[in-house]
């Protein structure tokens, strides 16, 4: 793995010599995390912080002798456990399933022979062969190329190919191999072949440096973070006012151990002891939902942070474009034409002046497209199932210029066939242009060079008016602006072959020029758009060219036409904090930028495919990665992984984030609005009579009852119409936040009045006022948990009426069944008393409703 002497001869390393390095060295696999001990994930899971209040409140019960209680407690902290361990264990063998993109064999050469290896087998100094195909198995410096270029989108972003030279001379380890001549582990040959001897292997690549710059993770969650807040705060409060209900008790002469249990039941009660378990249940239906929509949750809590997203950051190739080359723009000195279609099938149009070109071609475009088929080493593969894609082996820039000659029914065999390549001048980075020669059916020559149009477009290849040859250029010029990457194509007709010393690229007429671009994903508008309306900035961050990374962000909506493009080679360039699209930036660059966004107080997603977005995707607060096109490293980084690598699933993910979200604050309210009731209960009850208003069992019931089942359903209640229509919370808002408290403490009131109301009239009447006071205080909890739906009168969530009907039947059981009657000390209710405090209780729902009304929550719209 170290960088050393590879001044290796061309007949390869010895096999003896290859084995010694590879015992000292170690072999060429990136270094993986150790699988992670079940007992460190169990001890992961028990530490969060809602689980810790739980295992306090156990003890507590404890205390009190309350064994069914302290049981379901340690229930939910059970099953709260079990389900986060399993989605992490099913997550990690989902991603190691996908783990197919890594060159599983290499081609090397040793003493003279050359032989196929496992890629984790090869070694510095190995002399590697490559082709069209091949992935790359380690860093390696270019010691014969021949039309080499390969594909380094993955390392850099850029999306468009690079071509390698051999390299004059190599050095000692400590020389740096140039730019031109070096190849990098997972980067993919697309044209041409060549020989390279490997510079370093494993943790020592390119990849493995990036790979290394990982680190940990970003932290607690923002619902962590939330959460723990608020635990800590519960149980303050709890604590305080549980205190003054028990001195209140020994003032009024009440038994110590009596109120002793009182107040201990009261801090129970006070604790929402299943928002673990309704936590737990919505993260673990949106795990699931996604799962059918072909997104891998690595992490339960990964579902929610997205629904807290106010940036998402995200790469340009490949995630937000289809990774692939296609033709947009053909012009010729008689017209320009646009064509349509995506991807590499024959399929769509192309057009002049609003018209179809189908029959005869007076401007020029089927001369221009039968030169850039002639002139062209691509392959393209029609799908090989019903509902595949066509694809393509070659340089991608050329397997454009073949997709858009079969859209006017050009067929590349049946041209080759009829004009056969008798010679040629493969491209190289000094000329940035290619040409062959072709013999024509009456025996002449055809000459075709395409090229770079600052290459082309001069004394020194055309014969043309300096006019026509000038109109061109500034036609180049505009196009490249506008993100294109430009070819020119020029072509001479001879009557024989170039005589020695005659220059073939001499003397031709331009044909026209051809302009290509990597085209955005059908979805990648339409998914900005959504991120807009649900007030999230989106921000491209790119290795690519600024002016290309300005052409795609403007026409998906990122930007605005004039608004600015940061490039990262200069200064400052991530100090502007409204800057929307970055380029040209470095894996270190992106992991700033995406600092820098977190420290000003946003919660970012990150998209990336490439290896180069690995440290972005581990340090945002949330990192999306491609399934399918995406590397390992930045698989292994993300908390979600995108199967079909559909950016769309993105933003249903955030809709399954926000209802997460909405149920937990929907519980918080009515399990916190039901607690402060029994408190409230509690401390004003000896004010109308009643000394003790409601005994120790009976508050354990009543809690046990409408926090338990009841509680856990609201976890599963459907997303509100027009979650996605409003702005994400802010990143420093309380989970109860946002008018919430004020709704708990209004709710709270009704269900102490309610309890207080039929407690009074009952005590001064005569009647069973403390077992009416218990079945008050508990329906009308349950009517508030019906009135807490997220779309009441729909057919979601069918669960949440089946366990308040639950509840409420075992309510009915504590005071009817002599068993439970003499465990909870309650008799017994006449059917006049019944059905007057299971009327007052149907106003816990009218209560939640009106509040609903009359006290919406309101966000103010962002500006992005």
């Amino acid at each position: 793995m170290r960088r050393e002497d590879t001044s290796t001869a061309l007949e390869g390393l010895s096999p003896a010599d290859a084995a010694l390095r590879l015992r000292r060295d170690g072999p060429n696999v990136l270094p993986s995390r150790p699988p992670v001990p079940a007992w460190r994930r169990v001890l992961s899971q028990l530490r969060d912080p809602l689980i810790l209040v739980l295992l306090a409140a156990a003890a507590l019960t404890l205390a009190t002798g309350d064994w069914t209680d302290m049981a379901v407690i340690l229930l939910v902290v059970v099953v709260n456990t079990a389900v986060g361990v399993g989605q992490e264990i099913r997550a990690d063998r989902a991603i190691s399933a996908l783990s197919e993109l890594t060159a599983p064999t290499a081609r090397v050469v040793r003493d003279g022979t050359q032989l196929q290896v496992p890629a984790a087998d090869v070694v510095v100094g190995d002399l590697l062969v490559l082709a069209e195909g091949d992935i790359v198995a380690a860093d390696a410096a270019v010691v014969e190329a021949a039309a080499l270029t390969v594909d380094e989108s993955a390392l850099t972003g850029e999306s468009v190919p690079v071509h390698k030279t051999a390299a004059a001379a190599l050095g000692p380890a400590d020389t740096a191999v140039p730019e031109e001549s070096a190849v990098s582990a997972g980067t993919v040959v697309v044209k041409g072949r060549g020989r390279a001897v490997v510079t370093a292997t494993g943790a020592a690549s390119t990849t493995g440096r990036i790979a290394a710059m990982l680190g940990d993770g970003a932290g607690l969650t923002p619902l962590q973070r939330r959460l723990a807040g608020v635990g800590r705060m519960l149980a303050g409060v709890a604590v305080f006012l549980c205190a003054v209900v028990l001195a209140l008790g020994l003032v009024r002469g009440q038994p110590v151990e009596l109120m002793v249990v009182t107040a201990i039941s009261l801090v129970v009660a006070a604790v929402p002891e299943s928002l673990p378990a309704v936590v737990t249940l919505g993260l673990a239906l949106g795990a699931r939902r996604m799962a059918a929509r072909h997104a891998l949750i690595r992490g339960l809590s990964a579902v929610e942070t997205l629904g807290s997203v106010t940036v998402l950051a995200t790469d340009k190739t490949g995630t937000l474009t289809e990774g692939r080359m296609v033709a947009r723009r053909l012009w010729t000195p008689a017209a320009e034409a646009a064509v349509t279609g995506s991807g590499y099938a024959p399929d769509g149009r192309i057009d002049v002046a609003g018209r179809t070109l189908d029959g005869p071609d007076p401007y020029g475009m089927t001369e221009l497209l039968t030169a850039a088929v002639l002139c062209n080493d691509a392959r393209l593969s029609p799908p090989g199932d019903a509902g595949g894609e066509w694809t393509a082996l070659g340089d991608p820039t050329e397997a454009a210029l073949l997709a858009a000659a079969a859209k006017l029914g050009i067929d590349r065999r049946e041209l080759h066939e009829r004009c056969p390549r008798v010679d040629e001048r493969p491209f190289d980075s000094d000329r940035k242009r290619m040409s062959t020669v072709h013999r024509l059916p009456d025996g002449s020559l055809r000459v075709v060079c395409k090229g770079a149009p600052e290459a082309m477009l001069g004394g020194a290849v055309l014969a043309d008016d300096p006019r026509l040859v000038a109109r061109a250029a500034a036609r180049a010029d505009e196009l490249a602006r506008d993100g294109f990457r430009v070819l020119a194509v020029a072509a001479a007709v001879r009557p024989s072959a170039p005589g020695p010393g005659e220059d073939l690229e001499r003397g031709l007429h331009l044909l026209g020029l051809v302009a290509i671009v990597d085209p955005p994903r059908a979805a990648a508008a339409g998914t900005i758009a959504a991120c807009r309306r649900a007030g999230i900035r989106p921000v491209l961050i790119t290795g690519d060219h600024p002016g290309t990374a300005r052409a795609i962000a403007a026409e998906l909506g990122v930007i605005g036409p004039d608004d600015p493009v940061a490039d990262c080679r200069a200064p400052n360039a991530a100090a502007d904090p409204g800057t929307a699209v970055f380029a040209r930036a470095t894996p270190a660059q992106k992991l700033d930028i995406i600092q820098a966004m977190r420290e000003r107080g946003e919660v970012v997603a990150m998209t990336g495919d490439g290896v180069n977005d690995g440290p972005a995707l581990r340090r945002a607060d949330i990192g999306v990665a491609m399934g399918r096109r995406g590397t390992e490293v930045a698989r292994q980084a993300a908390d979600l992984v995108l199967a079909d690598d559909d950016l769309g699933t993105v933003v249903a993910a955030t809709e399954e984030g926000r209802r997460v979200y909405g149920n937990i604050r929907r519980f918080l309210v009515y399990g916190l609005s039901g607690g402060a009731a029994e408190i409230a209960v509690m401390l004003l009850g000896p004010a109308i009579g009643p000394a003790l208003p409601l005994l120790p069992a009976q508050i354990l019931w009543i809690n046990l009852l409408t926090h338990g089942l009841p509680g856990v359903a609201l976890g599963g209640e459907p997303v509100e119409r027009g979650a996605m229509d409003r702005p994400p919370r802010p990143p420093s808002e309380s989970i109860v936040g946002a008018g919430l408290w004020q709704r708990v403490l209004r709710i709270a009131f009704v269900l102490t009045a309610v309890t207080l109301g039929v407690a009074a009239w009952a005590y001064h009447t005569g009647r069973p006022w403390q077992s009416m006071a218990f079945l008050a205080l508990g329906a009308t909890q349950l009517a508030a948990a019906i009135g807490s739906r997220s779309r009441p009168g729909s057919r979601g969530n069918p669960m949440l009426l089946v366990a308040v009907a639950a509840a409420l039947g075992l309510q009915l059981a504590g005071l009817y069944l002599p068993a439970l009657r003499g465990l909870l000390g309650t008799e017994p209710l006449t059917a006049g008393q019944l059905g007057a405090v299971l009327g007052l209780s149907v106003l816990g729902y009218a209560a939640v409703r009106l509040d609903r009304v009359l006290h919406p929550t309101k966000r103010q719209k962002p500006h992005h």
